[in-house]
This record gives C-alpha cells, structure tokens and sequence, in this order.
C-alpha cells in the first residue's frame, strides 16, 4: 500500500455491500445501502493532543457520512479522523 495517512487520519478499507434482492430483483449498486463497517489498512501517527489509538488490522464501525472517498489503482477506499470512528470490533 502506497497511501500513509497523516496526523489523526487512518485509511479504511469498506466493508463490501451485501447483495440485496427483492422479489426476485436485484437492487442496483447504487441503491445500496453503504457498509458502515471496514478495515483499517494504515493510520498516521497521531497529534501531540490525540494519541492514534487505531492500528492496521482493526475492525471499525464509522459513520454513516464519515471520511472521504478515494480511488487507488482500481480500488475504493476512505481516509477519515479517527474521530469520526464510532468503534473497534472485536
């Protein structure tokens, strides 16, 4: 991974979204429901007022409109504070 967040940041990995049907009909991408769930690949380092508390490996929920989406050799990925990080799964 060539993406190392700074300061309070981490980059997440979204969980992917659940296949839904209805009915026999397949609801489309776009009409999904976004997971509020995923992996937390790199964190920064921290500020002198925040310690990074989160580590690559973790399981998080965050919120529903939380961090940034960005694209990466393909892929889709959030880089959001670790404030806007609701909880580590364990």
């Amino acid at each position: 991974m060539n993406i190392q967040p700074l300061a309070d940041r981490v980059l997440i990995k979204p969980a992917p979204a659940e296949e839904k049907t209805v009915g026999g009909i397949i609801i489309p991408d776009t009409a999904k429901e976004k997971p509020l769930q995923g992996e937390v690949l790199a964190a920064g380092k921290g500020t002198k007022d925040e310690e990074m508390v989160l580590k690559a490996g973790d399981q998080v929920l965050y919120g529903k409109y939380a961090g940034t989406e960005v694209e990466f050799e393909g892929e889709k990925y959030l880089i959001m504070r670790q404030s806007d990080v609701l909880a580590i799964l364990g």
